[in-house]
């Protein structure tokens, strides 16, 4: 299927910020916000927006921090920082913007992340954005502000690694209870032998300890998306 790609940007807070859009050859396709890991947009999440493309869906990957970290400490302090005062509002301000872009369907729209993307997926939810979908790959369970709501409309599916030294057991059950207090529409794929970072290939464990990818469980959870999005949206099939 032809598809097209560009740079792009959003405005949040008065603030620019950029991001990454790859658009099916149909016009009036759902829309997917596509959130980035800890360290940032990559290379990687680009490919990710242009597969979804591929799939007949119009991907959005905005660049949620608007700045670089010369350390992994200063990442993590800006992260626990946002998470705590800013995400869920530069997450609408990125939904709102790919709902208004030219030839996407703005009432059907969803929200995929990895790692940091992850949580911020379910944030989005947790935010009571009008989304259908949020899916997380790898990503935190465990949120410190309060869900405001998440809409019933809104399926919910977390890939998480049975092996993911930080996102354990406790942290899934904790998320489980969230959910069912909430009412949502939730569902959890647990792969065994996976750990941090199972979709990401090429992941350097030396560089990110208790990370490695894991074909099986980058394959599986990559259909268990397509298929709640061929659950969700039927007239979406990719030709």
């Amino acid at each position: 299927m032809t598809q097209s790609s560009s740079h792009t940007s959003y405005t949040s807070a008065g603030k620019a910020f950029a991001g990454y859009l790859a658009l099916p050859a149909r016009a009036g396709a759902p829309g997917i916000l596509v959130c980035h890991e800890g360290a940032g947009p990559s290379d990687f999440i680009r490919g990710r927006a242009e597969a979804l493309a591929a799939l007949g869906f119009a991907a959005f990957a905005p660049d949620l921090f608007g700045e670089t970290f010369t350390s992994r400490e200063q990442g993590g302090a800006f992260i626990r920082s946002l998470i705590t005062g800013g995400l869920r509002a530069r997450l609408q301000d990125a939904h709102r913007h790919l709902k208004a872009t030219p030839g996407i369907d703005g009432s059907r729209t969803a929200a995929i992340g990895y790692c940091f993307g992850g949580l911020a997926a379910l944030e989005l939810a947790r935010s009571g954005a009008d989304i259908s979908c949020a899916v997380s790959f790898h990503g935190g369970l465990q949120a410190p502000l309060p869900a405001i709501a998440v809409p019933k409309s809104c399926r919910i599916l977390v890939c998480t690694g049975a092996d993911d030294p930080f996102i354990n057991r406790e942290a899934r059950s904790a998320f489980e209870d969230e959910m069912t207090a909430l009412g949502a529409d939730w569902q959890m794929h647990v792969y065994g032998g996976a750990k941090h970072g199972f979709a990401v290939p090429g992941i350097d464990p030396a560089n990110n300890p208790g990370a490695a990818h894991h074909a099986s469980a980058d394959r599986r959870s990559w259909q268990a998306m397509r298929d709640l999005f061929e659950e969700t949206w039927p007239s979406a099939r990719a030709a």
